[in-house]
Parts: C-alpha cells; structure tokens; sequence
C-alpha cells in the first residue's frame, strides 16, 4: 500500500512543511511553520510562513521583531495573535537554554509552549531524520479507516503505530498519508472509485464516497 502511496502522491504538492526541510536554518523553519499550520490550511501556513522567515529565519533575527510585526506578516492563520506571542517564547527559550539550537528530541520539543507532539514529531523526523511518527487529522483518519488502528485520538494513533509499524515507515507514513488524505482520501465523501490501494482497504467508518 505504501508503495503504490509513494507513486500516486507525486502527483500533488508535497506539505507545506517539508519544503523547508532543506537549505539554511532547517530544523528552525520546520518548527515554526509546524506551529503555524495548527488548524490553518496549508495554502495559507505556506505564505504566512515565507513572509516571516523573510523577515527573520533564526531565533536571534526573529527576538528583534515586535509581537505586532510577526502578527501582521502571519496573518491570517488560525490564532495568529496567540502564535505571535508562543513564537517569541520559543525563540527566547532556544536562545537562553539551547544557544539558539532546536532540541533533536522529542520530550524537550513537548517543553516549549504551543509544541505538540504532531509539531515535535515532525521538527524531529523532518529537521534532523531521526525515527518518530508524526500523527495529524489526515494519519489519525486514514490508519482508523484502513483498519491499522482502532483509537480515539491522535496521541492513541501514535502510540498504535509505534507498536505495529515498522521502523523504516515512520518517518516518510506522515508525508504520504497527509497527501493522500487532503486530495483523495478526504474526511467526508472519498474518492474510493480513484484509489489505487481500495482493493486493501476495508473503509472502516466510511459511509458515503465517490
């Protein structure tokens, strides 16, 4: 199923936050633009995100912005007030604690205020390639729906797929099921008569596709 998963999603974009996975500053990008995109669509984080780091790309550049300034250049991404203010905080943290180097560490990610599991997992897999598996809305439905797991929520996903998924599938099982799960294996409705894996799939809970 992964397999077939990799050749289908090059047909769409990649998410947004893997674009900053490469070049300068990488695992800085990745976590601010992870806390960005919470409950924000990915057309949106993406420019929120290029404004900001145009503005400042490290801990040290984005201490010299103004709450006001980092509103206006995230705006209009969900809680963009409430980010401003966590970004500073993260910054102020990483610099006084770390020396201006994001922890490559799950647990100390989950110290910072706004980091959740989903924003630590991913600066964790994404930014330094270390092992983790990072479960949003797209992973905690598709894993329901294709019978991997039977939780509740996304912190029980992961814990689930920890357990069953070999190790060689964590880091890349988020990219590839959040692709998937925004342009065809959608919350409400999917497009099961296009899937290339639907032979697999027992659609657990789906009860209406195209």
């Amino acid at each position: 199923m992964l397999s077939l998963l990799k050749k289908e999603v090059r047909q769409w974009k990649q998410p947004v936050v893997g674009t900053f996975a490469a070049g300068d500053h990488a695992p800085f990008k990745i976590l601010i633009s992870t806390v960005l995109s919470l409950r924000t669509k990915d057309a949106v984080t993406e420019k929120a995100s290029h404004r900001l780091f145009r503005l400042a790309d490290t801990p040290e550049k984005m201490l010299l912005l103004k709450p006001s300034e980092i509103e206006q250049a995230i705006y209009p991404v969900g809680f963009y007030k409430t980010k401003a203010k966590n970004i500073l905080g993260i910054c102020r943290d990483l610099i006084h604690q770390f020396d201006g180097k994001v922890p490559d560490d799950i647990d100390t990610l989950l110290t910072f205020k706004g980091v959740g599991r989903k924003t630590a997992n991913l600066v964790v897999t994404v930014g330094y390639g270390k092992p983790g598996i990072c479960v949003d809305t797209h992973v905690h439905r598709i894993s329901n729906r294709w019978g991997l797991v039977k939780t509740k929520t996304p912190e029980e996903t992961e814990a689930a797929l920890r357990k069953i998924l070999p190790k060689r599938y964590w880091i890349v099982f988020n990219d590839l099921l959040v692709t998937y799960g925004q342009n065809l294996c959608v919350p409400v409705s999917p497009f099961c008569s296009r899937c290339k894996i639907r032979r697999f799939c027992p659609r657990i809970g789906v009860t209406k596709n195209r």
